[in-house]
């Protein structure tokens, strides 16, 4: 079959972001189906051309149509918004430029690629399935981010549109599921296909990258804690500063805390840093691609999965860094309950902490520091709980009959 796949935010393992959308076209390509991958541009390198403008390419059996309408997490709300309706725009002509369709699937965030995908499948007269991996509007909502009611109006619209012309919906945890069938979608129509853990590119054994002698990651001999990914709002980081001036506060010696990524946060984050005199225990590492950052993670210490505390996350998002921490057998302090925290505690694979408590932080930093034996034990439960539960062979077999199925079940209604 031929799978238009729209995701703004489309990255491969030479990028710097998060590749599901790669490493489920690429079980489709070798289910012997054609992926047509519509996305945009993330990064300013990758934006050189005159806006709107697309390129083509062929990636990994992958045909590729980028658009260029740059993106960026630092961009502020409206003009986000400005983007993600241009590409929405642009993503809808060119889906209906292509032939012999027999399936859209859509990737949220942002919530808009749910137009294009909707309207296109209706255009080809095929089934459209709807990937939600954050709950629109309900987080920016709960995030302070969206206040006006007006805007809440037209957003939940806009949410529900997408739902009710899917023939099917994916979600990526379980509170996703249960706000797509709160919204009146037939649950047996709602799959759960949570991000995934790369088996054989992320794994838990030292490699030729040495952070001890990489002055990125501190000097030799630190304990390493480690965070990837986005510097946003969403993602709280701040409780770890709190917690780190907890640390400093205690005059102890030896931890690093080292965040690897971007986001409209960062220079903020940074300059608190500097104004508290904390950087002696952080480092601030610009993004790495995804095969450099496999190398490093399995040399560090703990993965910390942190998010701001927001009731609506704790059952309702996927983080990658979670899945990549358990691949490399890293064991992971939490600073949130959920579905994940439960894992968590479940496989003793890591620490939970309770949100918003930099006391509780630092005593178990110090905690974690002095049990290494126990670390390691939690390593392999890590390790163990992603080749059991979350191996991205598994999901994507599942991720691929889910497509199928769906395409079936359109043909069989149809006579």
């Amino acid at each position: 079959m031929h799978v238009i796949y729209i995701h703004q935010y489309f990255m491969t393992p030479d990028q710097k972001s998060g590749t599901r959308s790669y490493e489920m076209a690429q079980r489709l390509v070798r289910a012997g189906h054609k992926v047509s991958m519509i996305c945009g541009t993330t990064e300013i390198t990758d934006a050189l051309m005159p806006t709107g403008m697309v390129t083509q390419k062929h990636i990994d059996g992958i045909d590729i149509y980028q658009i260029t309408e740059p993106y960026s997490n630092a961009m502020g709300f409206a003009k986000r918004w400005f983007v993600f309706l241009k590409f929405a725009k642009k993503a809808l002509n060119l889906a209906k430029s292509l032939k012999n369709v027999d399936l859209v699937f859509a990737t949220s965030t942002p919530l808009t690629v749910g137009d294009p995908g909707r309207k296109a499948a209706r255009f080809h007269r095929c089934p459209f399935v709807f990937e939600v991996r954050d709950l629109w509007p309900e987080l920016p909502v709960a995030m302070g981010i969206v206040r006006h009611w007006p805007l809440k109006w037209y957003l939940k619209r806009m949410e529900l549109r997408a739902y009710r012309a899917a023939d099917r919906c994916i979600a990526l945890a379980p509170g996703i599921k249960k706000g797509i069938a709160e919204t009146g979608f037939p649950e047996d129509k709602i799959e759960i296909i949570p991000n995934s853990c790369d088996l054989d590119l992320f794994v838990p054994s030292t490699s030729n990258v040495n952070v001890d002698h990489d002055s990125r990651f501190g000097i030799p001999g630190d304990f390493r804690f480690v965070f990837t990914g986005a510097h946003g709002l969403a993602n709280g980081l701040d409780a770890v500063l709190d917690a780190i001036g907890e640390i400093k506060k205690r005059n102890m010696t030896g931890v690093r805390f080292c965040f690897i990524g971007t986001g409209g946060l960062k220079p903020h984050l940074m300059e608190r840093s500097k104004n508290e005199k904390l950087d002696s225990h952080i480092s601030w590492v610009e993004p790495v691609p995804k095969r450099e950052l496999a190398k490093i993670l399995p040399q560090m210490d703990v993965g910390m999965q942190i998010l701001k505390n927001i009731p609506a996350f704790y059952r309702g998002t996927s983080p990658n860094k979670f899945f990549d921490y358990l691949s490399c057998g890293l064991p992971v302090l939490n600073n949130y309950p959920g579905w994940l925290a439960e894992y968590i505690k479940e496989n003793n694979c890591g620490m939970v902490v309770p949100p918003d408590d930099p006391i509780a932080f630092a005593d178990t930093v110090a905690r974690m520091m002095t049990m290494r034996e126990e670390l390691k034990k939690m390593g392999r439960n890590a390790r163990q709980l992603a080749e059991q539960t979350f191996s991205r062979n598994f999901l994507g077999e599942k991720f691929v009959e889910t497509l199928e199925k769906t395409v079936e079940e359109f043909h069989r209604k149809r006579g």
